[in-house]
């Protein structure tokens, strides 16, 4: 409503969002609860040490950090305020590289002709080796 307030009058809005125009208007001259203080804090010590790491800490590292300096906090919700600042670690998992078949190359001759059925049992058997991310993998033949 705070963001539609120069386009549509607030009555409307409140009719429509089945909530109280005074409801609004207190919420507008509101203090920010103890918790939303409480976060603020948090994330300035949360990306003050992460801006001390170079961007290179993440989660647990930061959480390690923050018990270090007397600050008890949960896990989550550093990950959660973390999540919301966009702040994240450097991870440094390496990415399997696999052998990639050249441009040029000829391609394995398809001895099925894509037909996957066979009559008898033991007669037709058929092999594929994805390589790749898991979100470049297609689901498997079968089903």
């Amino acid at each position: 409503m705070k963001a539609n307030r120069a386009a549509w009058p607030i009555a409307t809005m409140a009719r429509l969002l089945g909530v109280s125009a005074s409801g609004f208007y207190a919420w507008l001259e509101r203090a920010p609860s103890k918790r939303a203080c409480s976060d603020a804090d948090l994330l300035a010590r949360i990306r003050a040490i992460h801006a001390g790491s170079r961007g290179v800490y993440g989660m647990p590292r930061i959480h390690f950090e923050l018990a270090e300096q007397g600050v008890h906090v949960g896990r989550k919700r550093v990950a959660r305020l973390m999540r919301l600042a966009g702040l994240c670690g450097v991870s440094r998992r390496r990415w399997i590289s696999t052998t990639r078949r050249q441009p040029n190359a000829r391609p394995a001759p398809d001895l099925v002709q894509r037909h996957f059925s066979a009559d008898e049992p033991n007669r037709l058997w058929v092999a594929d080796a994805t390589y790749g991310t898991p979100s470049q993998r297609s689901p498997p033949a079968w089903g």
